[in-house]
Parts: structure tokens; sequence; C-alpha cells
């Protein structure tokens, strides 16, 4: 995850920078004193938390600018003053904090907002989908419906819920495109965390079969497994 911190003054940015990594320590955080600067750098975080009264282009005008190139930005506001809060409203902002506030303020905000993202990405991943030639016909399937990827005899077989598709290619091709929702257990097998309903060190139970797992796999697809459930926000004994 992306973020930017956009303050002139350099003690808040680095304040702010401590208290994001605390909370999302995997995060790279870019920080920057001017709205001028941070337009000209390019960046488009994820996350941006934005001063409002900065010498130069103030945070409101950034944010206009920014916002006609990325609506997606989760923006938040970090200022001194109660006064633009409705003005915040015209650039769809996320949130207006107004300093000080405490570690649990901050810890709630940042959450919500990461809660943001992941489901604007699970939304899009829903409809993500590729394009395949089986039996002499072109068809459409969607990743969420894969549950898992077997390679037999230079075939790739996709097994849905309620069908299987079998088209000639690369287990390793399917698997750079279905992302960090699946997982190669095997050379010649990918699933699909979503469909996963046991596991052990030899193989995977999915809804309707079972993948090998290599044992020098096992650890990682354990890590993995765990991220998976952890961005979904679900339990795991």
């Amino acid at each position: 995850m992306q973020i930017a911190i956009c303050d002139d003054e350099k003690s808040i940015g680095l304040i702010l920078e401590e208290k994001i990594k605390k909370l999302l320590p995997d995060a790279v955080i870019d920080k920057y004193l001017s709205g001028d600067e941070l337009i000209a750098s390019g960046c488009e975080p994820d996350i941006l938390f934005l001063d409002i009264q900065m010498p130069g282009m103030d945070g409101m005008e950034t944010a206009r600018i920014l916002r006609q190139k990325n609506e997606r930005i989760v923006l938040i506001f970090v200022t001194a003053v109660e006064e633009y809060v409705f003005q915040a409203f015209d650039v769809a902002a996320f949130h207006y904090l107004v300093k000080p506030f405490s570690d649990e303020k901050f810890e709630e905000v940042v959450k919500r907002a990461v809660r943001s993202i992941e489901k604007y990405s699970e939304n899009q991943s829903d409809e993500k989908y590729m394009m395949v030639q089986s039996g002499g016909s072109h068809m459409k399937v969607f990743l969420k419906d894969i549950v898992y990827a077997e390679v037999y005899n230079r075939k790739v077989i996709i097994h849905t819920r309620d069908t299987n598709i079998e088209y000639y290619g690369k287990l390793q091709e399917l698997s750079e495109i279905a992302g960090a929702d699946f997982f190669r257990t095997h050379r010649a097998y990918l699933v699909h965390f979503k469909y996963v309903q046991k596991y052990d060190a030899n193989c995977v139970t999915m809804e309707n079969g079972t993948a090998l797992i290599a044992k020098q796999n096992y650890s990682e697809f354990v890590k993995q497994y765990l991220k998976y459930n952890q961005r979904k926000g679900k339990e795991i004994g």
C-alpha cells in the first residue's frame, strides 16, 4: 500500500509517518512539504494525508488537481482549523482530522481507510476475467468462479463450482493473472484461497477436489493464506 503525507511542517510529517508505520508496517510512505511538490512528483497514493494551510498551493487546491487525475485516492485532511470542513466534501474527502487528535481516533480513521481500499479492490477483482479457447469456442472465465486449476497432458484444467474447462496453456500465465487470492501450491496446481476447506503438509482440500502441495511451498502457503484471511476479515483456528 502506498501512502503519502503532504504537510509543510516537517515535524508533523515525521509524527504522522511514525503513527502510520505502527499501524501499517508494510506500507510505502512518501512525504512532501508542499502541494506543488506533491503534484510535480506525479505520486498517486492509495491514501493521502493532506494539510490545508500551506505556502503556495493550499491543500484544497492540491486536492482538486489530484481528484481530476485520480478519483480513487482516499483523501484525509489533517489540519488545525475546522473552517474548511464543508469544502472537504467538494473534493470527496474521506475524513477531516482536526489537530490535535488522539491515537485512538487516528487508528480508527486509518483502519476505515484501509477497509475502504480493500472493499474497492475486492469489487474490482470480482469482475476480473480471462478469455480461454476450449473445444473450439472462446469462453469468458471469471476469476472469482475458479476453485482451483491443474495441469494435465499439456492442458490447463480450470475447476469452477459448476464445470471443468480445459485449454492448452501454461499454469504460470494463469497464476500471474489470478493475483494474490490464488497460490501455486505445486508445479501442477493453483488454488483459490476463497474455496480452501482444509489443508495439511501434503494436500489442500478444496470445495470440489484436492490439490497437492509441495513440501517446500507449505510454509509460504500457510503464510499467504493467513494474509488472505486477514484481508477478508475472517477468523481461522
